[in-house]
């Protein structure tokens, strides 16, 4: 073996285990999932030349060790990764002649459940494959999983605990800081089911979902199953387990079905990169064995990422409220996954840096799980963009900061217009005061002419009328529908106010909980103290914390009694009606004819005290979806949960006439 090859194998092996560590154990990402896969295959390829295998390669040693402040505990057997292919027609060959079933690839945490008599008894992670760490307690707040269920035996099962994009965005949206924002749902989902105290985790909705009967013991005889993969997951879904979404298939269907998930995969709200094919004959694949890594009873399909090649034009710095200015690359269009893709989101400084991305480079990019534009590689290197040393907006000096290892850049002038415009565009956005018609653009032009220096002076514009009037672009029609949608918005409500506050963390329902617990009165809010808001729930500490440091600043408290000078805030009335929908949970999709928007129906619910959440699940009371045929997945979890699928329609006739 050369010493070329041999240096490339260590550097490999080091870069790779780096990456694993960052990933299954500190809940940070370092490299994308397409640079690990291709570094991953050039290992498996070099090792194959070689027929050596370095200490410590990750083709033999199994995900990252647990860390150390879990109990920990090793499986019966160990837990294998799968081989993988990006072939269709390799994935086809491999069924050689059997059925088999294909399923989601689901991106989470692998979980080990344990009942006993009915009850749930243990929980454990995946961790290095031999030994995991204990989570039962977190398991417990898990949002499926039974406590409780019908088979009186011992059941072993295996799935992956995973957070919907839906949940993702929200939680994301009531973090106030951009750097400190999840990456993705797959490390919140990761850090949820490892926290030491579960009422983090139950915050959390984290969900479990089924992916494999280990097994199922009962008076010491295995329940016969008829060797059929099938009819566990049948059982599984009998004993109240969500279990993953499938199809069954053979050489004839699969290329179909693999189809099937492709374009699936846009709408689903669980994150998957990719998908499994196992034998439906479960003794067969039993009988294959296993090699040092990947057991030969399934395969796993990762999506074949299309890429194209392109011209970087610009790196455009896009400044936040926060002070985080985030490098977007912008390059001449090209078509990706049915859609024309000109931007690519390059996270941080570290990213620009190691990529060596140069204005005029020739780059590869591709569809994150056939979803998110990013740039796979750079083919030319010049490494010729430079790292803006003032902020784009005003100026000033910036700062290169260091989180979770990552390098962002960002601006630390409290007075930069970018935060301003920020908050003031939360301020005036559909969840705070719905002010229509004042665009980012036009709020720009108002702080930078000096019109408004906080929330009150929107409402006092009619005083700078001949110089708004003058706007490139305005005009008289212009400024009046501006002042009457401003004017629209004084009458309104304390969860609006308090939203837009744009109090770190205090996203519009939090707001709303808030307002709530404290009877709609702001001088009681402003006087609460951090424990007792901690109370309230979905409510934490931080949040609490949040909330009394923005009104111990007396500055904040005299700006907001300005505001509310200018407002008029309507108190809820408390009648039978307005606890016509209470205890009830609602979810809505598709398109509406009787309502303008989504957030009117989830204001008319809330309204009645109802409640709207993003997924569908066993508390659901029903899914409202005029086209209550489709084969969305909302509507098949809805029909496999027993969840009534009802049109706008029906909804109106059966929760708000009668």
């Amino acid at each position: 073996m050369s010493d070329s090859k041999s240096n490339r194998m260590k550097e490999l092996v080091e870069l790779l285990n780096k990456a694993s560590e960052a990933y299954y154990a500190k809940d940070t990402e370092i490299m994308s999932n397409y640079e690990y896969d291709k570094l991953y295959d050039e290992l498996v390829e070099l090792e194959k030349e070689t027929g050596i295998t370095m200490s410590g390669s990750p083709t033999v040693n199994v995900g990252y060790a647990a860390v150390a402040e879990l109990p920990k505990e090793s499986h019966a057997s160990p837990m294998l990764s799968l081989d993988k292919t990006k072939s269709r027609e390799e994935l086809r060959a491999w069924l050689n002649g059997h059925d088999g079933i294909l399923s989601w690839k689901l991106d989470g945490l692998t979980i080990v459940l344990t009942y006993n008599e009915g009850k749930l008894i243990k929980a454990v992670t995946r961790g290095n494959g031999e030994i995991g760490e204990v989570i039962t307690p977190n398991a417990r707040v898990f949002k499926n999983i039974p406590l409780e269920i019908a088979f009186k035996g011992e059941l072993v099962l295996r799935g992956e605990a995973v957070i919907s994009y839906s949940d993702f965005e929200r939680i994301n949206a009531s973090i106030d800081s951009e750097a400190e924002k999840y990456k993705n749902p797959r490390n919140l989902c990761s850090g949820s089911v490892r926290q030491l105290n579960n009422e983090v985790t139950a915050k959390r909705n984290v969900r479990f979902v089924a992916f494999n009967l280990v097994s199922a013991i009962e008076n010491g005889k295995d329940y016969d199953l008829k060797n059929s993969r099938s009819n566990s997951f049948k059982f599984l879904e009998e004993q109240g387990f969500e279990v993953v979404q499938r199809k069954n298939v053979n050489e004839d269907n699969i290329l179909e079905a693999i189809e099937y998930f492709a374009k699936a995969i846009e709408e689903y709200d669980i994150p998957s990169d990719g998908l499994v094919l196992t034998y439906e004959d479960i003794a067969y694949g039993a009988s294959l064995g296993r090699t040092a890594k990947f057991p030969r009873h399934s395969i796993a399909f990762k999506w074949a990422d299309e890429t194209a090649e392109t011209i970087l034009r610009e790196i455009e710095w896009s400044a936040s409220r926060t002070g985080l200015i985030n490098p977007v690359a912008i390059f001449d269009p090209v078509e990706l996954e049915g859609t024309t893709v000109t931007r690519a989101s390059v996270h941080n400084v570290s990213i620009v840096r190691e990529l060596k991305l140069g204005i005029g480079d020739r780059i590869r990019v591709y569809k994150a799980n056939m979803i998110i534009p990013q740039i796979s590689e750079n083919l030319t290197g010049s490494g010729n963009v430079v790292i803006p040393k003032v902020c784009p907006v005003c100026g000033r000096e910036t700062v290169i900061k260091a989180v979770n290892e990552a390098q962002t850049l960002n601006c630390v002038n409290d007075e930069c217009p970018a935060k301003q415009i920020k908050s003031f565009a939360q301020f005036v956005s559909r969840e705070a005061l719905n002010i229509d018609g004042l665009s980012e653009a036009t709020l720009e032009k108002l702080i930078d002419c000096g019109f408004i220096h906080e929330y009150s002076d929107l409402y006092n514009l009619e005083r700078f009328k001949e110089r708004i009037v003058a706007f490139e672009g305005f005009g008289e029609k212009s400024y009046e529908n501006m002042i009457a949608a401003i004017n629209e918005s004084r009458k309104t409500t304390l969860p609006r106010v308090i939203f837009g506050l744009g109090i770190a963390g205090i996203g519009s329902a939090n707001a709303k909980l808030i307002s709530k617990a404290y009877d709609y009165d702001i001088e009681k809010i402003k006087a609460a103290e951090a424990s007792d808001l901690a109370q309230i729930d979905k409510i934490g500490d931080v949040m609490a914390e949040n909330i009394v440091r923005y009104f111990a600043d007396a500055s904040n408290v005299e700006k907001l009694d300005r505001l509310i000078s200018c407002l008029e805030i309507e108190k809820p009335v408390v009648t039978a009606d307005s606890k016509k929908l209470e205890g009830l949970v609602f979810v809505v999709t598709g398109s509406l004819h009787s309502f303008a928007s989504r957030n009117d129906i989830k204001e008319l619910i809330e309204s009645k005290g109802g409640k709207v959440t993003g997924s569908v699940t066993g508390k659901t009371t029903c899914l409202i979806n005029n086209d209550n045929t489709s084969s969305s997945t909302k509507n098949k979890t809805a029909q496999s949960l027993g969840v009534p699928v009802i049109t706008e329609d029906e909804f109106i006739e059966k929760y708000l006439e009668n």
